[in-house]
């Protein structure tokens, strides 16, 4: 031969198909895959918007309570300006601490059961997301097996 003239190799038809279809199942396993992950990064952003929300109804209760307990002590401060005397702002003063006492308690609960349920809620969401996540993967590394397997198999004839 010489160095001018390039032989003239032919891939056989067989090879090509079977190179063809590798090919094609590898792009169908690789698009399993990506959906798999987009539907579990779409899970997790879903997770952070409920936790936002979750974040802002107890900052938002937080800002209640404050503004309740504030409020409750401008009241206090006003009935004692008004006191006619010691026993009478005593008085005023054990009402007040009652009061406090009961209403803390019970926004005490009320954030304590608001900050559990978003907990639970993050938990739940995580768990299914995980759970989902891993199905998917699992279901698309079959396909892809299954597919791997189907193209090679050989004909008989």
């Amino acid at each position: 031969m010489s160095s001018g003239q390039n032989p003239n190799y032919e891939v056989p038809a067989e090879m090509r198909d079977f190179a063809e279809k590798s090919v094609d199942q590898a792009r169908k396993a690789f698009d399993s895959f990506l959906g798999a992950a987009r539907r579990t990064a779409d899970t997790v952003q879903g997770s952070a918007e409920l936790a936002r929300t979750n974040t802002t109804t107890l900052s938002s209760r937080s800002f209640e309570f404050a503004e309740q307990n504030v409020n409750a002590a401008f009241d206090l401060a006003q009935k004692l300006v008004r006191a006619k005397d010691v026993q009478e702002a005593m008085q005023h003063q054990a009402e007040f601490v009652r009061s406090q006492f009961a209403n803390i308690q019970a926004q005490a609960k009320e954030f304590g059961g608001l900050a559990q349920s978003a907990l639970q809620q993050g938990a739940e969401n995580a768990k299914s997301a995980v759970q989902q996540g891993q199905n998917e993967a699992r279901q698309a590394f079959d396909q892809g097996t299954a597919a791997a397997k189907a193209t090679t198999k050989k004909p008989t004839a």
